[in-house]
C-alpha cells in the first residue's frame, strides 16, 4: 500500500494484517529496503503479530523528495505509517541505522512504543569512533556501485553470503534500481545517503536508551572483526539497564534479518 506521510511524499508499505499479538513495525537500514524484512515479517505473522514494513523516504519504491533526511522527519513519517495501518502502539524494530531511528522515535513518541528492537543497530555511536564528521563521511561513504552489471552484483552477493537464501539475495538486490542496459544504481542517492549518515553520526543512543520507558532488545551480530569488539563494549555498558536486553548471533552478518529471519522473528516474539 501507499501511505501519504507529507505533502507530495508517499511511502511504500507492506502489511500483514490480523492477529491478536502486539503489532510490529519493521524499519530497514541505510540504503536498504523493506523487502529485506519479508522473512521476519512472515514468521511474526505466523506467530500472531500484525506486521508492517516500510521503504523509508528516498529508498526503494517510496517517493524521493529533496528534503527530510533527518531523524525527526523520518520518525514523523513512521508515525504516519503507524496511523495508516492502525497501529496505536507497536514494537519498533529497526536494523542498523533503522535501529537508531526507532530508538530516537521511541524517545520522541514514547506512547507509541510497545517495545524497541535494534538489530545490529540502535546503539550505533559513530561520533565515538569518528569524532570528526569529515573523517566519518570519508570512512563510511558507500561504494560506487552505480553502473555495475546486475548479474555481477548478484554474483558478488552470493559469494559474500553463501548461506543466504535466494530470497535474501533477491531482497538485497532490491536496494538497487535495475536499468534497461542491465546495470544498477542505488535507489538512495549519494547526497541523501550522506545526509542520513550525518543524522546517525549526530545521534547518541548511549544517552537516549537509558531514559526510554519501553523494553529494549539489542540484537548484535558477531562479525568477528574490530566492529564486533566495539559493539561488545556498547552492549556491556547498556546491559546494566534493567529494561535493556542484549542478545548475540555468533557468528552473524550485519544483515541478521536476512541471514536468520526465522530465528530473529522467534526472538522478537519471545521478548515482546
Amino acid at each position: 500500500m501507499r501511505v501519504d506521510v507529507a505533502e507530495g511524499v508517499a511511502l511504500d508499505v507492506d502489511v500483514w494484517a490480523g492477529g491478536g499479538r502486539v503489532p510490529v513495525l519493521l524499519v530497514h537500514g541505510l540504503a536498504s529496503n523493506r523487502r529485506t524484512w519479508d522473512g521476519v515479517a512472515r514468521r511474526l505473522h505466523e506467530l500472531g503479530h500484525p506486521v508492517a514494513s516500510v521503504d523509508l523516504r528516498g529508498h526503494g519504491l517510496s517517493d524521493k523528495p529533496g528534503e527530510g533526511y533527518d531523524f525527526l522527519t523520518m520518525g514523523r513519517d513512521l508515525l504516519e505509517v503507524m496511523d495508516a495501518v492502525e497501529f496505536g502502539t507497536a514494537v519498533l524494530a529497526g536494523q542498523s541505522t533503522g535501529g537508531n531511528l526507532v530508538v530516537d522515535l521511541a524517545a520522541r513518541a514514547p506512547e507509541r512504543a510497545a517495545g524497541v528492537a535494534g538489530v545490529d543497530g540502535g546503539a550505533l555511536e559513530l561520533a565515538r569512533d569518528w569524532p570528526d564528521w569529515e573523517v566519518c563521511k570519508v570512512a563510511l561513504a558507500p561504494p560506487p556501485l552505480a553502473g555495475t552489471r546486475a548479474a555481477d552484483l548478484e554474483a558478488r552477493l552470493r559469494e559474500w553470503h553463501p548461506t543466504w537464501s535466494d530470497w535474501g539475495i533477491e531482497a538485497t538486490m532490491a536496494n538497487f534500481e535495475r536499468l534497461p542496459d542491465g546495470t544498477v544504481r542505488p535507489w538512495l542517492t549519494l547526497d541523501r545517503h550522506l545526509r542520513i549518515l550525518r543524522a546517525l553520526w549526530e545521534h547518541h543512543p548511549a544517552d537516549v536508551i537509558p531514559k526510554l520507558d519501553a523494553a529494549v532488545l539489542l540484537v548484535m551480530a558477531d562479525t568477528g572483526d574490530a566492529w564486533a569488539e566495539q559493539k561488545r563494549a556498547s552492549g556491556a555498558a547498556l546491559a546494566g539497564e534493567a529494561h535493556v536486553r542484549v542478545e548475540w548471533f555468533s557468528p552473524g552478518d550485519h544483515d541478521l534479518h536476512v541471514q536468520f529471519p526465522r530465528e530473529l522473528a522467534d526472538l522478537l516474539d519471545r521478548t515482546f
